[in-house]
Order: structure tokens, then sequence, then C-alpha cells
């Protein structure tokens, strides 16, 4: 099987959606020309032309409002979305109306936008553009989040995400983009709400999200090396969520980290781990713990940045501690 980029991922999982539908189309900020900032869409404007890829003025407000209605009324917009920080400047649009408008119109209309976007910090970027946002949608009914963690996830979970008929948000990090995984050159689709075991254990289970995904199976690596047997889970979409796989994981292994690079706080952590802590409480022999980025906002300097999220080190130093039966101070 050819290995490619995720972001070659991505701009297959596009162009062979545009030519097998022509309602399919994008838009935002340098999509065009440019391919946007990380050449992601690069090539696509020379095949569709720039009616279908669509370069728009810098407001993310009037484009994001100018998809929702192109959706309702029978096209199927992807939303590019320059940083995943901007995502302040649409929340109306994506949360009061896209993702109400089939609830309140009785299910006569529907809203089958995507929204693609990135986060993650690390990339020397500073607060305004390293955040990663994903848990304020993830909190809005009516939305699906989708968080690919390699090139093979990101081409599935995008042709998945353009044929649905709801709004769906697909976060990609952006120190992913050129990070290569094999991928069929068939046509393949992955299901939303269906998690991945990617490592097979049975002293902890490591469920990542995105990036930290990776960083799990990192820390697994060096547990491995202990003698120590982590399974790895990605649930590849936080909405739906694969309740099922992570709920047998947690009762098979007893015990569970969650690590997400979002802020700690009020985050995708705390609902997976408070899941696993409603249902599967009998089974543990130690409290979920969960790992995310500080609740700070990301510095620019890089010795104080890379330490405010989580790393294989880390995971794996928690992880131990879960399975000696150590107490870890909450502070």
């Amino acid at each position: 099987m050819r290995e490619i980029t995720l972001s070659q991922a991505v701009n297959e999982a596009l162009a062979e959606e545009m030519r097998r539908d022509d309602t399919v189309f994008i838009i935002g900020e340098d999509v065009a020309e440019a391919g946007t900032p990380f050449k992601v869409l690069s090539g696509l404007v020379e095949e569709f032309g720039a009616q279908r890829v669509v370069d728009t003025p810098i407001c993310e407000p009037g484009f994001m409002g100018l998809a929702v209605g192109a959706a309702m009324t029978g096209t199927r917009p992807v939303v590019d979305l320059m940083f995943g920080d901007f995502i302040f400047l649409i929340m109306d649009q994506l949360c009061n109306q896209a993702a109400k408008t089939h609830y309140m119109s009785g299910g006569k209309l529907s809203v089958p936008l995507v929204l693609r976007t990135n986060m993650g910090a690390t990339r020397r970027s500073a607060a305004q553009h390293s955040q990663s946002l994903h848990a304020l949608v993830a909190h809005i009914p009516g939305l699906k989040v989708a968080m690919p963690s390699s090139a093979y996830e990101a081409k599935g979970l995008m042709k998945t995400a353009i044929r649905d008929n709801n709004p769906v948000v697909i976060f990609e990090d952006k120190l992913m983009y050129q990070d290569k995984a094999p991928v069929p050159e068939e046509e393949y689709l992955i299901p939303f709400g269906v998690a991945n075991i990617k490592r097979e254990g049975t002293d902890i289970t490591l469920i990542g999200t995105s990036s930290m995904v990776q960083v799990c199976e990192k820390a697994a690596d060096i547990l491995a090396a202990e003698g120590i047997s982590a399974e790895v889970i990605d649930p590849r979409t936080i909405v739906p969520l694969d309740e099922a796989t992570l709920l047998a994981s947690a009762r098979k292994t007893s015990r569970v980290i969650v690590v997400d690079e979002g802020h700690q706080s009020y985050g995708v952590t705390g609902e997976i781990a408070s899941r696993i802590n409603e249902k599967a409480f009998y089974h543990l022999d130690a409290p979920v713990l969960r790992m995310g980025a500080m609740d700070v906002p990301i510095p620019f300097s890089p010795a104080l940045e890379d330490i405010t999220v989580p790393t294989p080190e880390g995971v794996a130093a928690k992880a131990r501690m879960l399975v000696a039966g150590e107490m870890i101070d909450a502070a």
C-alpha cells in the first residue's frame, strides 16, 4: 500500500468527492490560488475552477453564513477555516444556524456542510493561532466532530463527512500535515462513531485524540519496554463517540488515561472520563486520569510551549504510577 501525507489524503478526498458529486464545492480564504497556507488544497482550483474552489474576502462570518444558506438549498459546501482559533468568529452561523436548522424546521431542512479547520500547539504560532477548540463545538447538539489521527483517517473521515446530511466539523492537527501513513488507492469511507483500537493491551488503556494518538503510541512503547501492556484507542470522532469500545477496554484493563490537546478543564478528557467512571466504575482499579493542555494561553516561547501539552514521557509516567497502585497528586 502506498504511503501519502495527511495533506495529500485530505486533498484526494476532496477531489474524489468533487468528481463524484458536482454539488460539492470549497469556500474559504486563500483556498484557490494559494491552496491554503498549508498547501493542503493545491491543484484543486486548476481541476475544478474558481466556481467550485472559491476564494473569499477576510470575512469568516460572511462566508460561513453563505455556506449555511447554500447547504440548505441543495449543495454540499466544504468551508475551509484557515485556523481553528477563528472559530469564535463563526459561532453564531455554526452553532445557532447550521446545528439547529434541521431540528427547528421539523426535519424539513438539512445543512449538509463540512467545516474543516485545524488545531494544535508546538508550532510556535502563539496564543491566537495554537488553540485546540474542538470541545466547544462538541458541546453543541446537532454538530458532528471528527479528529483524524493519520492520513488514513483524514481521507476516510472527510469522505464520510461530505456525504453526511448533518453539519460536520473536522479538526486536523497542523503538525501532522506532512506525516505519512498507508492509504489505499481504492475508495473507502470510515463510519462515524467507530473507534480504532490501535494497539491491544491488558494493563492500562490509553485513549488519545488526533495527534495525542501518536503520543499514546509512543508512551505504550516506553511502557512495553518495562513490561507494562498498554491498549491504545483512537475514538476518531468525539461526536458521535464510540462509548461501547471505550467501556469494553476500560473493563478489560481496569485502568484508563484520556489524553487530549485541548485545555484540560471542562474539555473532552473530562467528558470521556466521566462516562467511563459512570458506566465501568466497578471494573476500575484506579480513577480515570485526564491529561490535557495546561489551562494557560499557549506561549510563543518554545521552552514554555513544549511543556503545555502532554508528552509520551508524561503519559508513561502517569501510567506507570497507576499500574503500580500509587496515588497520584491531583495538584
